[in-house]
């Protein structure tokens, strides 16, 4: 009776235990030593990986970054006010992610997915790690598709393709991040998916951000992505690196997908402000040793796929804009240096410009493309083609006028002809063109037709010759931009156009109406 009894009781042992693990599950939990200025040290956790996720005593996650014998670094996600010395930390056993799909366009969220808009949870479930590897040199494509900003100075001298990385870079308050709005705003009939990523902004400025794209209707077709500047530092590291692969999860579908950085400055600091409390070794400007990877890593993932990939879809491409800050103008300081080494180009914003109102406050002489030329227009090429190297030329005869009392009347005339391009260079905030507008004011600036005409008016003769080509050339609009090489009659008919609209702003129509 004893024995079965016995032998009972260890059958009913062995099924019970049946679905236990084999054996000790070691290194899973660990404790909290010390906790402050947005970094952890936890002892235990031996089996934890770099990049890897842990669970603290009060739910928020951390980032394990500094993985040494004793123990290990981790970065904050969270504020952890509540965490305290002694508590546990769990290991996940997955990578950092953020939340991918159809189901963030519209949204602003944070890295973690964690939405910021008050319109409830987000319905993706497919998630991935935010740290990808770049696409491999035989899986790019050359970059042959513009991504048109709707910015007459940009789209005309310093263009930029689909797959480029173009840097923003200029001091403080010279409208950085109203260019790469302006430009957002212009892909609403695009096709391309904008992902506006913010690292360390006030929340005022975020959300006068997303307020202009809602406004402009632009928020149909954009994502944004918010650690603000009350955010730990962890979580503003984190950031440019998810918006990347939210916007990679697209481009594998064959999207062409636009992404802006704004800013990595803040980025940089964040990382070094980690660093530093990490006690990693300190170098120029105090700045860690991998600051250049840290851009780097995150820049060479903008591409164009090939269309013919292998188990995927390809012909998708992904361009950034990242944006930096400068100080007193220096951009030979340390992280501007480090992003324009990185980029295929920069796009300089001048403080000088900017407090003469000269408005977008592009710099012209000290911005340059080196992808996007050859994924210009045609039509672009044949009116600024020389517009770049003559507006150079007369920056510098401006200057020069100054000190001169007598002026021969061919300089004169380049000098007035100069005037002219920097007045129809001019564009307000939120109003990007259409690539057949900016054509036909560019040729009615390169033939002459304005010359006669005084500065103040250049304006409204601009609105007049835009409204007018879109009425009356919309067959030749629509060649323009679908790429098509115009001929010299096409050409002869836009000039036509033009003529005819500024022959009616003759001096004694100075109060003309300007049409709608």
């Amino acid at each position: 009776m004893l024995s079965e009894l016995l032998d009972q009781t260890f059958v009913a042992i062995r099924s019970a235990t049946a679905t236990l693990p084999s054996g000790p599950a070691m290194g899973d939990v660990g404790i909290l030593l010390e906790v402050g200025g947005g970094i952890a040290r936890v002892s235990g956790l031996p089996a934890v990986g770099a990049d890897e996720l842990v669970r603290f005593a009060d739910g928020g996650l951390g980032l394990a970054v500094n993985l040494d014998p004793d123990s290990l670094g981790v970065i904050l996600l969270g504020r952890g006010d509540s965490l305290t010395p002694g508590s546990r930390v769990k290991a996940t056993g997955r990578q950092a992610d953020t939340p991918v799909g159809e189901a963030l366009i519209g949204r602003v969220i944070d890295a973690t997915g964690r939405p910021l808009d008050g319109f409830g949870p987000l319905r993706s479930t497919q998630r991935r790690p935010v740290e990808q590897p770049a696409p491999p040199i035989m899986d790019r494509a050359p970059v042959t598709v513009p991504l048109e900003t709707g910015i007459k100075a940009v789209d005309a001298m310093i263009p930029i393709g689909r797959g480029q990385r173009e840097l923003i870079v200029g001091d403080r308050q010279t409208g950085k991040t109203t260019v790469a709005i302006d430009t957002i705003i212009n892909q609403r009939d695009k096709a391309v998916l904008c992902i506006y990523c913010a690292i360390g902004q006030r929340g005022s400025a975020v959300a006068k951000a997303v307020q202009s794209l809602r406004r402009h209707g632009a928020l149909r077709h954009s994502i944004v992505v918010n650690a603000s500047g009350e955010d730990p530092p962890g979580l503003q590291y984190l950031t440019p690196y998810a918006a990347t692969t939210i916007g990679e999860y697209f481009m594998q579908q064959g999207r062409d997908v636009l992404v802006v950085y704004d800013d990595l400055t803040r980025h940089a600091r964040a990382y070094r402000e980690l660093s530093l409390l990490l006690r990693r070794p300190p170098g120029r400007e105090a700045y860690p040793g991998d600051i250049f990877y840290l851009h780097a890593r995150l820049l060479e993932r903008a591409t164009h796929l090939r269309p013919d990939l292998n188990g995927q879809r390809g012909g998708g491409s992904l361009t950034a804009l990242p944006i930096i800050e400068t100080q007193a103008q220096d951009i030979s300081a340390y992280i501007p240096t480090n992003l324009i080494s990185i980029t295929d180009g920069q796009i300089y914003l001048s403080p000088v410009l900017f407090r003469k109102g000269l408005l977008p406050a592009i710099d012209i002489g000290r911005s340059v493309s080196r992808v996007g030329g050859k994924t210009q227009f045609p039509a672009y090429r044949h009116v600024a083609g020389d517009l770049r190297l003559a507006y150079t030329q007369f920056e510098e005869l401006e200057t020069f006028a100054r000190f001169a009392t007598r002026l021969d009347e061919g300089t004169r005339r380049r000098i007035e002809r100069g005037r002219r391009v920097r007045e129809i260079l001019r564009q307000p905030a939120g109003a990007p063109l259409r690539a057949a507008e900016q054509v036909a004011v560019l040729l009615a600036t390169n033939a002459g037709l304005l010359d006669a005409l005084p500065l103040e008016r250049i304006a409204e003769a601009e609105q007049q010759i835009r409204a007018r080509v879109l009425l009356s050339q919309s067959r030749l609009c629509e060649r323009i931009e679908a790429g098509h090489t115009l001929d010299e009659e096409d050409w002869e008919q836009l000039r036509q156009t033009a003529a005819s609209t500024v022959a009616g702003l003759a001096p004694s129509a100075e109060h003309a109406s300007i049409p709608s």
